[in-house]
């Protein structure tokens, strides 16, 4: 890609679908017709206005994308002439993301994943068989990916089909551009509506060759797509707090969530005021489910006391952990939960706008958000004036695209902003520069929903759940050698056997990995270990965003510790030396082992152990700094290569 415009064009179609979503140009510049006094081109006009709308940069390729199925060089070129971002600059966002492609390739990809839990459950023969049977003139891109999210139906597949054609009847599975998502939930208001469309939907679970091969050729006749209750063996249970409208209403009713309780925890909300919300969220003790457990009191009170202003709030609803979907179940089967949620987080920080970051390979999370988040503004509880209380507040949907440094919340931020997805350094930390370089608050969906609780209960009441240092309900998200995997509700405090008991773990237990990819194993004979931020920490593991991933003794440990390995080599967004080279020796290394033994194996564990502290002590973020936790615990809890 040069550094200047080319002469490619876009298609009809290419220009259709980024019209539909920015409007149509307004000048030469812009990229209309050159005829008459439109083709003077000796100056810019709007230059600055175009520049401001940088952030739609990763809708319009989307639009892009959903249309066509890839981003030729003429629709780069329409798109950076639409935005004035320089084709260079364009060229390195498109290429950033997974779920993208600038070489032509059939409408209709079908993604087999080839993950941790996926290969335990037998995805390289998934993979093999299906492959065989659709070769190049059968229409469909067959691609291997990384964690779907829909590791309760390991082996996953994901089927995604481009053009406005293909929509599925019941429009569960239709996916629109951000400028239609939702209204002002992706732009309403700024002059943009989007109508780009995409068909994508999870193959029926666990996938087999006859099942991904249908859905992907004759999806007319593929079965539907499992409902959100069956990732939540529990669902039903009185006890439950997180989970308990999962599975019990129709997640698409927004009478059937506030007649299970739904707004109340916002009521109370503003009796209380900003400072009470925080006050009490604050007692509750609520740490950050993500994964880095920080205090949520502490950073919505940063924001909160920050003078510079517009504040915002962003929702990381971007989990790309190998293992992790409970996020997915709570979009999926109580997306209202986390529109109130959200709504509250807003009004104790003092944000007017909210961003929803969801992963790309969520579609039928993205539908059911699109529907809450649509019904919320015309029924008075997001818009100009929430429930009448003269408060100010709206939600836009921003998808991702394949990216999982886009979990960390800087590089989430790069990416809404229409750059490449790599993180920020730190100082300054979100809560002074964020989002477009003002006040922002990020928190991901499993802590959002939390708050309701804490308001509805109160904060000493849900304190009491749980441990003194780890309070509240935590979601698990068990799969592998189980025989119900799924999403769990504990309380902190339960213990790992506890746990793999209601799942169902298989005889022969060999390992359980916690915290997925970026966390670290633990030995049959540590199941007592309390399931706590403390606790784990003091074993020498992670309890992370609550990856429980059981391994019997039919799955190799080498190979599961290639595929991690394997994992953070790709998802490397390069920006810093440790982890671009790093990550790569990390996987050279693992592969030289698996074919040798004694002094040699241990000549490279060696280098394992040096690559590892560099990554972990100079690495930018938390990829490169955690990316050899894995490969170590399996070498010193398990013993292997030994």
């Amino acid at each position: 890609m040069d550094l200047r415009f080319g002469d490619s064009e876009p298609t009809d179609e290419e220009r259709g679908a980024v019209d539909a979503l920015l409007g149509p140009p307004e000048s030469s510049w812009e990229g209309a017709a050159r005829d008459g006094a439109a083709a003077d081109l000796r100056w810019a006009r709007g230059g600055r206005a175009a520049r401001d709308r940088r952030d739609l940069l990763l809708p319009a390729l989307h639009a892009v994308n959903d249309r066509v199925g890839w981003i030729s060089e003429g629709a780069l070129t329409y798109v950076c002439r639409r935005l004035t971002v320089p084709p260079a600059e364009a060229y390195g966002v498109a290429t950033f993301y997974a779920m993208f492609s600038l070489r032509p390739r059939p409408a209709t990809v079908l993604h087999l994943c080839t993950d941790l839990a996926c290969t335990a459950a037998g995805a390289a023969g998934l993979c093999a068989a299906v492959e065989a049977r659709l070769g190049p003139e059968s229409g469909v891109r067959v691609e291997r990916s990384p964690c779907l999210g829909l590791c309760e139906r390991a082996p996953a597949a994901l089927v995604v089909r481009a053009g406005e054609a293909a929509r599925p009847a019941s429009g569960e599975g239709a996916v629109q551009g951000e400028g239609e998502a939702g209204g002002a939930a992706a732009g309403e208001g700024k002059g943009r509506r989007g109508r780009a469309r995409r068909h994508a939907t999870a193959v029926a679970a666990p996938a087999t060759p006859e099942t991904a091969v249908g859905a992907a050729t004759a999806p007319e006749s593929a079965p539907p797509e499992p409902a959100p209750a069956l990732a939540v063996p529990q669902a039903g249970d009185p006890g439950l707090v997180l989970l308990r409208r999962v599975g019990t209403i129709d997640p698409a009713s927004l009478d059937d969530y506030r007649a299970r309780g739904g707004y109340a925890a916002l009521r109370r909300a503003f009796e209380l005021g900003p400072a009470g919300v925080i006050r009490e969220v604050t007692d509750s003790g609520l740490l950050g489910r993500g994964g880095a457990a920080f205090p949520t009191g502490r950073k919505w009170q940063a924001t909160a006391a920050q003078p510079d202003h517009p504040h915002h709030l962003v929702c990381n609803a971007d989990e790309s952990e190998p293992g992790t979907f409970k996020d997915r179940v709570l979009m999926e089967g109580d997306p209202y939960a986390l529109v109130e949620a959200m709504t509250i987080a807003a009004y104790a920080t003092g944000a007017h706008q909210g961003h929803l970051y969801l992963r790309g390979e969520y579609p039928r999370a993205l539908a059911r958000l699109t529907h809450a988040v649509t019904q919320a503004r015309a029924r008075g509880l997001l818009g100009d004036d929430v429930l009448g209380r003269g408060y100010a507040f709206d939600i836009e949907i921003r998808r991702g695209a394949g990216a999982y440094i886009c979990g960390e919340e800087t590089a989430l931020f790069n990416s809404i902003e229409g750059y490449r997805g790599e993180p920020r350094s730190k100082p300054p930390f979100p809560v002074e520069r964020g989002l477009f370089g003002k006040p922002t608050v990020a928190n991901n969906v499993e802590t959002l929903v939390n708050v309701l609780p804490i308001l509805t209960l109160g904060a000493r009441a849900y304190a009491a759940i749980g441990t003194p240092a780890s309070t509240g309900p935590k979601l698990f998200c068990v799969s592998g050698s189980v025989d119900r995997p799924g999403v769990y509700e504990l309380p902190f405090g339960a213990t790992l056997g506890e746990l793999l008991a209601l799942a169902g773990v298989r005889d022969g237990l060999r390992s359980v990995l916690l915290g997925g990819a970026a966390g670290g194993f633990v030995r049959p004979d540590e199941l007592d270990l309390p399931l706590t931020f403390e606790d784990t920490r003091r074993a020498g593991t992670t309890l992370g965003s609550g990856v429980v991933m059981a391994f019997d003794d039919t799955v190799p440990l080498p190979r599961v510790l290639l595929r991690i390995a394997e994992f953070f080599r790709d998802e490397s967004c390069g920006q810093c030396v440790p982890c671009r080279v790093g990550t790569v020796r990390q996987e050279e290394a693992l592969r030289r082992i698996a074919e040798r033994t004694g002094a040699a194996a241990a000549t490279d564990v060696a280098l394992l152990r040096e690559v590892g502290r560099a990554m972990r002590d100079a690495s930018i973020c938390g990829l490169g700094q955690t990316a050899w936790n894995a490969v170590e615990s399996a070498i010193d809890r398990l013993g292997a290569y030994a």
